[in-house]
């Protein structure tokens, strides 16, 4: 470990404005944000196998509609989220989780591609202004030495939500059919968006930017081109994995032979995984070292979706795999923008997570695009779910560079970060 540094100025006065117990509250509805998030990305892909029958969609149709909510939450990071860093975290959280229940809401009266389109889109613009605003403040209600680790704690939500959303869904459809994929989620953004106006304080922080500039621009020119370039790609490739994976495996798995049922149960369990993953590579990042502990994490993921292509379909077998493979996926969307906190000052910490997003989407978007060409090739289960390995095993390459951006900020300034 290097040497420690004074808390940042907003990390501080956030701290001494959420004392004691309404602090853990405020950090437990912080993570629910993210559980709303990752509800969110599965109920789509749960959804479209039902709708053939419910409203004569095909489900090889809905590839537009899957990379709208990554392409969104990209375009409401990049342009709204650093907001956060001017104004405040409160209403940008708050306003946000608003437009999320309304948004997640009426796709529950959506009877066809171009509604659900333009929904989805609403849905992940107003999940991108949000989500790196709820990132920075987790990291600065944080003590300093833990704040990766309690960053990818209160991101567990996004795993946890992914699960929720396939273990529930026999239920909720019997209940409410597949319009209850959306509903449920919708009014839980709304009871969020409540609490959390309740609960976080208020104010500008202290560290304003010069209004004068544009935040964002600082991404792209010395001394954060090289930190920034890192994070977007590792978190790019890993999203087109995520998005790959969470859209279609509920459609790819009955091709292989389990029920639609069983499909979705499977696409929740195996989320699970994801916390304890995501909780081990964040610790590694505070107190090991970031690089080596996202190569193991990639380097697993790969291996395990090279095993699933190699062997015949077999439930018990092919969810051990994909415990790793896409429990690793979901844990990446963890621990990397926990990692942002070691690469970035505070003043820059919502500009560059949310920026990071919009990059990333690239991936995000490409993901669903390239399950829907397989799927039209009618690919085998086996290589749709192997072809997860190319995206892990650039992953671990661009993790080679991670030392070499830490490098950046401790030149810039002391930081707590692993060696």
């Amino acid at each position: 470990m290097s040497g420690q540094h004074q808390p940042s100025p907003d990390a501080s006065r956030t701290r001494k404005m959420m004392t004691g117990p309404r602090r853990i509250i405020a950090l437990i509805l912080l993570a629910g944000v993210f559980v709303m998030e990752g509800y969110d990305i599965n109920a789509m892909a749960l959804a479209v196998p039902r709708l053939k029958d419910a409203l004569g969609l095909d489900p090889a149709a809905f590839g537009l509609v899957f990379s709208a909510l990554p392409f969104a939450i990209g375009v409401g990071g990049a342009l709204l989220a650093p907001l956060g860093d001017r104004v405040g975290r409160r209403p940008m959280i708050v306003f946000s989780c608003l437009a999320v229940a309304c948004a997640t809401l009426v796709t529950s009266l959506a009877t066809t591609i171009p509604a659900f389109l333009a929904l989805r889109f609403l849905t992940g613009f107003a999940l991108g202004a949000c989500l790196p605003n709820v990132s920075a403040l987790s990291s600065e209600l944080a003590p300093e030495r833990l704040r990766a680790t309690i960053m990818s704690v209160v991101s567990a939500g996004i795993p946890v939500g992914l699960a929720l959303a396939g273990i529930l869904t026999p239920e909720v459809v019997a209940i409410a059919g597949w319009q209850g994929l959306f509903v449920m989620p919708g009014l839980f953004a709304a009871l969020l968006a409540i609490a959390l106006g309740l609960t976080l304080a208020g104010g500008v922080p202290d560290a304003v930017p010069d209004r004068s500039k544009v935040p964002q621009l600082e991404l792209i020119r010395a001394p954060w081109l090289l930190p920034f370039a890192v994070f977007a790609a590792i978190l790019g490739f890993n999203a087109m994995n995520l998005y790959l994976l969470n859209s279609w495996m509920p459609t790819v798995l009955p091709q292989a032979g389990f029920s639609l049922d069983d499909a979705a149960w499977v696409s929740g369990v195996v989320q699970l995984a994801g916390l304890g993953i995501g909780v081990l590579a964040s610790l590694g990042i505070d107190r090991w070292r970031p690089g080596p502990t996202l190569m193991i994490m990639f380097g697993l993921m790969a291996l395990s979706f090279l095993a699933i292509g190699a062997t015949a379909p077999d439930p018990t077998r092919w969810m051990a795999l994909l415990m790793i493979g896409v429990g690793g996926s979901a844990a990446g969307g963890m621990a990397l923008p926990a990692l942002c906190t070691y690469l970035f000052p505070a003043r820059l910490l919502s500009t560059a997570i949310g920026v990071g997003v919009l990059v990333g989407r690239i991936g995000a978007m490409a993901g669903p695009l390239l399950g829907q060409a397989m799927l039209n090739a009618h690919v085998s289960p086996n290589l749709f779910l192997a072809a997860a390995a190319g995206p892990a095993v650039l992953c671990v390459v661009v993790s080679l560079a991670v030392p070499i951006a830490l490098a950046v900020r401790k030149r810039q300034e002391p930081v707590l970060s692993p060696a």
